[in-house]
């Protein structure tokens, strides 16, 4: 590309809900291309209500498509007409789509734009869904879709290495044809807001060890798992467990802690702005859910050097603890591994220092670079 880098515009394409992980990683992206002097657009499917514009970057422009979308195919194609309109108006140097379940749509819309933009697609969700009991009701057109437009696209990324794999084999792509770039999570605004204090009575002097979760109530993090791997440990020692996150499963989780009776030592807050404070002060964050992409909590955790535990899931756990070294791998499903995990958590930490320095892998600066050597404005920077 002959453009020099305060010449080029890149529009990021995303419907991200609320404040959830694929939120800060399109978040973060736009800080650090800022700071790159990349001039950019945040095209959302639908701008009305998102919780999370008041901290998108100033210079960063805002464009509302009017389409709200899902998960459906049918829901999804509405976002075409209005994403070839803004494709002809503004003819960004690359579109960067963080649609999830349906960027395939991107493709079409590109396709019949006709105009020279570069495409870079990126999928958060391994395809196909490991656990199909538990994945949204999916027909077989996007799938074959994605099989048939994905290769159209100039790049197409996947957040983890396993995730790659797993987005070319479920659909048939070329060995080798999705790239591995991983998200960006860690910058300094993490550690700034990591130290803010916060009020509640757990994090106080001589309480008892605080286990900390963070993520939507619904059956992909299976917190049933971890309230009942809790109430196995808790019959052993006193401890306490914190949920941060809002959704579907609510009152299951909170019916569950009930019949349990660990009432006393749970509690579920809901959606909390700044969860990397709590993440400094708390003993050990869990992660138990069933799949992931490249679980963006996990890398903050050991952000902020607190002790981890996950269940082995694809993808993104066992590539984040580097086989287990930064933290403890249990199966998934497994009740009685994962309350030992935490177990062992407590009493054999990890040196901080350690999970910080590893955290430094998962960089705002060196996901920047990465994406900015899809259009040639960045030397290599190898991933490991």
């Amino acid at each position: 590309m002959s453009k020099q880098i305060n010449q080029v515009r890149i529009a990021i394409l995303a419907n991200p809900e609320g404040g959830g992980g694929i939120t800060r990683v399109v978040l973060n992206l736009l800080k650090g291309m800022t700071q790159r002097g990349i001039s950019l657009d945040l095209v959302l499917d639908w701008a009305e209500g998102r919780p999370y514009l008041d901290q998108v970057p100033t210079g960063v422009r805002v464009v509302d498509l009017g389409e709200k979308i899902g998960f459906q195919a049918k829901s999804a194609i509405k976002l075409v007409p209005p994403l070839i309109k803004y494709l002809k108006q503004e003819k960004p140097d690359l579109l960067l789509c963080h649609l999830t379940l349906t960027n395939w749509v991107a493709v079409v819309a590109w396709i019949f734009a006709k105009v020279p933009v570069r495409l870079v697609l990126v999928e958060h969700l391994p395809l196909p869904n490991p656990d199909r009991s538990w994945r949204r009701p999916q027909s077989q057109l996007p799938r074959l879709l994605r099989a048939w437009l994905y290769p159209k696209a100039d790049a197409v990324v996947a957040v983890s290495k396993g995730m790659a794999r797993a987005v070319e084999v479920g659909l048939k792509l070329r060995t080798g044809s999705v790239r591995a770039i991983y998200n960006p999570v860690v910058d300094e605004r993490l550690f700034l807001n990591a130290q803010l204090p916060i009020e509640h009575p757990w994090f106080e002097p001589n309480q008892p060890p605080v286990f900390l979760a963070v993520g939507r109530l619904t059956g992909q993090k299976d917190f049933s798992l971890l309230l009942q791997a809790f109430a196995q440990l808790r019959k052993q020692r006193e401890a306490r467990l914190l949920i941060l996150g809002e959704g579907p499963l609510r009152k299951q989780l909170e019916g569950m802690v009930a019949k349990l009776g660990i009432e006393a030592d749970v509690l579920l807050p809901g959606f909390v702005k700044n969860p990397y404070a709590y993440m400094s002060r708390a003993s050990v964050f869990v992660l138990s859910s069933r799949w992931e992409g490249l679980p963006t909590v996990l890398i903050e955790a050991i952000a902020c050097g607190c002790q981890v535990v996950s269940t082995d899931c694809p993808h993104g756990p066992r590539e984040i603890l580097a086989e287990g070294k930064y933290g403890q791998l249990v199966a998934v499903k497994d009740v009685s591994a994962l309350a030992a995990a935490m177990q062992t958590a407590l009493d054999s930490p990890i040196a901080i220092e350690e999970l910080k320095q590893r955290s430094q892998d998962f960089s705002v600066e060196r996901a920047v670079t990465e994406y900015l050597k899809l259009i040639d404005l960045a030397a290599p920077t190898p991933l490991p």
